[in-house]
Formats: structure tokens, sequence, C-alpha cells
């Protein structure tokens, strides 16, 4: 069984990096004011906290799915309760940047609280990481010096409001800038979507569907080495739909060829096509295409 630390508070992080946060539910970490190594004798770290790591520093690997990856200078990485994250120890490694730790309690009550769903690099890979340009680095510092600002004062009735609002502004200019990031690595994402597209055609030319199903988009995303939140928005900002759209529309593309074969029964199709039942493959061509294969039949 793994070695795991578990950090169920802000505080058992601050513990694992031999400190103590100022507030219980919220804290921000600056590496380089902790001189004491952390216990590097766990495999990895598993959350019930928010966590929000910006490394400042080179030559900094995180462990993610079984292997190590390069956390860049200037990059971000998000991980929400539930999550675990590998440790990689370096003896040459000095540590430069900052985390953000919140407890979901700290957001009880809010409207942050309700949004944090819609923040899905939350559950994106740690090779998925945001990379900031230089403004964008300052932009991120202000809005943490800001938190770091409410922590170091006496709490008082406005001090919540002011500590979740910032996060909140951090977590929407993290949106942007990932939004942007989708754009400026135009270039290999092309490379994952063309080979989404091939992959895609092999899967529904081949038995895969009868055995395993029609595809879906955890599939690609495994075969593209990416976490399926970030594949899907990916494909939704490259193409402008979702990528299980996409995936019904090449089947669709797949079932129109097939129904012009008149030696071929609905029910015959609809399981070369991964679907167990009939019915259920019918009710997404109709809804489609606007007739049932059938009626698509006769009319062509």
């Amino acid at each position: 069984m793994e070695n795991i630390y578990h950090i169920k508070s802000v505080a058992d992080y601050f513990a694992w990096r031999n400190t103590k946060p100022t507030h219980p539910l919220v804290g921000i970490l600056d590496y380089e004011k902790t001189t004491a190594y952390p216990d590097y004798s766990f495999d990895g770290l598993h959350f019930d906290c928010y966590a929000i790591f910006l490394k400042m520093a080179k030559n900094c690997k995180l462990k993610y799915g079984g292997g190590a990856y390069d956390f860049d200078e200037g990059s971000m990485v998000f991980l929400a309760p539930g999550q675990q994250a590998g440790i990689s120890y370096d003896p040459n490694y000095v540590p430069k940047g900052y985390a953000l730790i919140f407890h979901p309690d700290l957001l009880l009550g809010s409207d942050l609280d309700r949004k944090m769903k819609s923040y899905k690099y939350f559950s994106y890979g740690v090779k998925e990481a945001l990379h900031l340009s230089e403004r964008e680095q300052g932009l991120v510092l202000s809005v943490l010096d800001k938190i770091q600002f409410e922590l170091e004062q006496n709490l008082d009735k406005h001090s919540k409001k002011l500590i979740v609002s910032n996060i909140e502004l951090l977590l929407d200019y993290s949106l942007r800038f990932y939004d942007r990031q989708f754009l400026t690595r135009e270039i290999p994402h092309q490379g994952a979507l063309e080979k989404f597209d091939v992959l895609l055609r092999d899967y529904l030319s081949s038995e895969k569907p009868q055995k395993y199903g029609p595809p879906s988009v955890g599939y690609f995303a495994d075969k593209l080495n990416l976490s399926p939140n970030y594949f899907g928005d990916l494909v939704k900002k490259e193409i402008g739909c979702s990528a299980q759209e996409y995936i019904q529309n090449k089947i669709i593309d797949a079932a129109k060829e097939k129904v012009f074969d008149p030696n071929k029964s609905v029910s015959e199709i609809a399981y070369e096509l991964g679907f167990k039942y009939p019915q259920h493959f019918s009710r997404l061509f109709k809804k489609q295409v606007g007739h049932s294969p059938k009626e698509f039949r006769m009319l062509n």
C-alpha cells in the first residue's frame, strides 16, 4: 500500500512544510520563507483541501499518473479535494513560488461555492499546467498579495468576503489564461485533434464498438495522454462543440452509410456501432437527423 500523507486541513499542509498558517481555513505559503525541508519519505499527498501552486523556479518535477512531468518556471497547477499528487525529490532543487491552500468550508454560503464546478481545470493533470507570461505572473502575484494582506489583519466582518472574492478573482483570471493557452499552443493542439480524428475513424471502422460499446471521451483522452476535462475543453475551443457531440456526429455519419445497405437491419447496424439496445440507436439517429433510420433509408 502506498505511503500517503493525508492533508485534511490547511494546517496539515503547512505542518508538512514545517510551518503554521495564520488562518484555519486558508493560507499562502511562500516557499522561499520556509527553510526546513518537508518530509520526503511519503510517496504522495492526498488533499481534502483546494490547492493552487505557482512555481517560479526551474527544474521542478511533479508526479502524475505514474510519470514525472516538468513543472516549468511560471506554471500553475490546481488540485481539488479528493485528488492526489506524487512527490519527486531532487536534493539540488531550490523551491521558489507560492501555494494557496484553502478548505471547502471557507466557501460555504458564498457565490464562489456554487461556481467551483465551473473551474474544470481543477481536474486537469499536472502535465496540463497553466503556463503564465510575465504580465500574467505579475497579476497572479498581486492577487495573492491582496489575500495575504487580509490574512495579516485582525479578522473582522469583512475578512471572509474579501478573501473569498480575491480567490474568485484569481480563479476567473486563471480561466481566461487557460483560454489564451488553448490558442497560443495551437500547433501541438492541432496534432492532438488530428490524431483524435484518426483514432475515432479507426475505432468506428473496427470491431471495437461491438466489443467495448460506442466510443467515449475518456477512451480518446487516455489515448492522447490528456485528462478528460482538458481534452473536452480543447475540443470545445477548437471545434466549437463538445467532444461527446463530435463523437455522436461521427457515429451518425457512419450510421448513415450503413443504413444505405439494404441487407442490414436497423438492429444489426445498432449492434455494429456498439449500441446494446437498438431503440437507443434509433432515438439518437432521429434526434440528430430528424428521421428514424427506416425513414431515412426510404427517403434516400
